[in-house]
């Protein structure tokens, strides 16, 4: 494992590489443990530090995301590192997101610092100022935020590589890397009792902390809401399939009756404070997504201005703009018409020569397709068409007949004089992924799309339908079999969570991925003499799957190092 060692200037935390995770106050003397503890801004700058490492992805893998190492997407640009995922280069030694690793551990470091270090304190050369109540108040709130990101990086560390060591202490690097793996079952218990024993502690609401407190606008901070989410993604995966495949099917069932009830806690939340699904759901990936908080229940946010992620992904045929990552006919086709009914099924009148016409409302919002005006300073509709000026064979051209728009910012200008930038917000957790998650629970608990249960009187198919709703879409259809039910379940997340980081884990934790990852397909558009379009669905690509991959290898430099650490297997 990577400890960091922690260095301060007068107000904010920053770490660096270090083989040690204990304040070195001795080689810093200025910056000694007494002067952080001096202030309430210097102790809360470590805490603040624990928040650097919140997961998001906007292109972290020089412009691809993680989306293009599954079906979501293909990047355009050949030879991108993201590649690795599927191709076979993945490997202990070639470790494709060893960031993760790193930062997790750098939060949990940085968290359990904060914990033993900086709690219990008075900053009593303060008490005479007139924000002294206001600001103990705050910082009184510190260490359930911080017991709340270490069981957020924990999260992360689970989900990717299963058991991992449970490191509850600031440590010196030779004790932290003596620890052993503890299991999945033990990493998964521990997140969830830290939630139930935080949750009813934490500010329950920074947006409305009462005029006795400080800092009501500080609403990038964990609140009781994020802790009831934190628990309830946890839980669903705990019951998933990858975490759960040994134990017994009363096992299994208690598992997914207790992500049913966490789940349905964090619907129930967000009802009383009078929460629901965003009308416009294109709004929940806007500059200004942190504020619907009528649905956002906790987003990063990204303070400095840019345009890196529409240079990534603007269409090809702009100035700077990258191609990026290209939406694929798999999701395409994941969109039913407006009729409820998929493309393939009978009644749907799907035209193939016209696919886009009387689809899924999503579709418009996530997907940039043939003809159509986007972005905003693209000066012609897009042509993805073979030899468009959008289209291949120009280099770095969509190769899947698409470009994204899901989080890309159409108003931008990245060509020319007068570029523009904008702050970029990555959504965390949103009351729609909750009714989601709720019923995939409900379906494997009752066995069906439709029954209750004792206290869980809301079915899967009624909780589906809240998102189906507000997508403009008909009820899930009555009478599916348990097996097709969860064939339309998946589809309706897919569709609903795209490029939000969830599919890659998602299929991992169903442990589906040769049905979904190994065949990629893009659409073939071709202008003929007359103008005419025709558009041919085919595979662009087949990739390689191995069932290894549902976990991530540690990096074999972490496990020579550690005394106890041992490698996931295959790697």
């Amino acid at each position: 494992m990577k400890f960091n060692k922690i260095i301060y200037t007068v107000l904010v935390a920053a770490a660096m590489t270090s083989c040690d995770d204990k304040m070195n106050y001795n080689e810093y003397s200025v910056y000694d443990e007494d002067f952080i503890k001096e202030t309430f801004a210097r102790a809360g700058g470590v805490l603040t530090s624990a928040y650097n490492d919140l997961d998001y992805d906007f292109g972290n893998y020089s412009g691809a995301m993680l989306s293009s190492a599954t079906d979501e997407s293909v990047y355009s640009h050949s030879g991108n590192a993201v590649e690795g995922f599927y191709n076979g280069a993945w490997s202990s030694s070639n470790n494709l997101d060893a960031s993760l690793w790193t930062k997790c551990w750098r939060g949990i470091s940085y968290a359990n610092l904060y914990l033993d270090e900086f709690t219990g304190l008075t900053f009593d050369d303060y008490k005479v100022d007139v924000d002294y109540l206001q600001k103990m108040h705050q910082y009184n709130n510190f260490q359930f935020e911080a017991r709340f990101l270490r069981a957020y990086y924990y999260f992360l560390l689970v989900r990717s590589f299963g058991g991992v060591p449970l490191k509850l202490n600031n440590m010196t690097a030779d004790e932290a890397n003596n620890l052993p793996r503890a299991t999945v079952d033990e990493v998964f218990d521990f997140i969830d009792k830290e939630c139930v024993e935080i949750k009813d502690t934490i500010v329950a609401d920074y947006s409305n902390l009462g005029t006795d407190a400080l800092s009501a606008n500080e609403t990038g901070r964990a609140n009781k809401l994020a802790v009831l989410a934190l628990r309830a993604r946890a839980a669903l995966y705990h019951a998933s399939p990858l975490f759960s495949q040994s134990k017994s099917e009363t096992e299994k069932k208690a598992l997914w009756k207790a992500a049913a009830e966490a789940n349905w806690a964090v619907i129930a939340e967000c009802r009383n404070r009078g929460m629901r699904l965003n009308p416009t759901y294109s709004n929940l990936f806007n500059k200004d997504n942190w504020s619907e908080s009528n649905e956002c229940i906790f987003v990063r946010r990204i303070q400095s201005s840019s345009n890196q992620f529409e240079r990534y992904n603007f269409p090809i045929g702009m100035e700077n703009a990258g191609g990026g990552n290209c939406p694929t006919q798999n999701l395409v086709d994941a969109y039913e018409m407006t009729n409820g009914k998929a493309i393939d099924e009978n009644g749907s009148d799907y035209d193939p020569m016209n696919p886009y016409a009387n689809r899924d409302i999503r579709l418009a919002a996530t997907v940039a397709v043939n003809g159509e005006s986007w972005p905003n300073d693209n000066p012609t509709p897009l042509e993805t068409f073979e030899g468009g000026v959008n289209g291949m064979p120009i280099p770095y051209a969509t190769t899947t007949g698409y470009y994204l728009k899901k989080y890309v910012n159409a108003s931008l200008k990245i060509g020319g004089t007068n570029t523009t930038t904008e702050r970029h917000h990555w959504v965390i957790f949103r009351l729609g992924e909750f009714y989601l998650n709720y019923a995939e629970a409900m379906l494997n608990y009752t066995g069906s799309g439709y029954e209750t249960a004792t206290g869980l009187t809301t079915s899967a198919s009624a909780a589906i339908n809240t998102v189906r709703t507000r997508a403009k879409q008909p009820n899930m259809a009555e009478g599916l079999s348990f097996a097709d039910f969860k064939k339309k379940y998946e589809n309706e997340r897919f569709v609903e969570l795209a490029f939000e980081g969830h599919r890659f884990y998602d299929v991992r934790r169903w442990m589906e991925a040769p049905a979904y990852f190994t065949s990629i397909k893009g659409m073939k558009i071709t202008k003929g003499a007359d103008d005419q379009l025709t558009f041919t669905p085919q595979v662009i690509s087949t990739r390689t799957w191995d069932d290894k991959m549902y976990l991530f290898p540690i990096a074999q430099s972490e496990v020579l190092k550690s005394g106890a650490l041992t490698q996931n297997p295959g790697w």
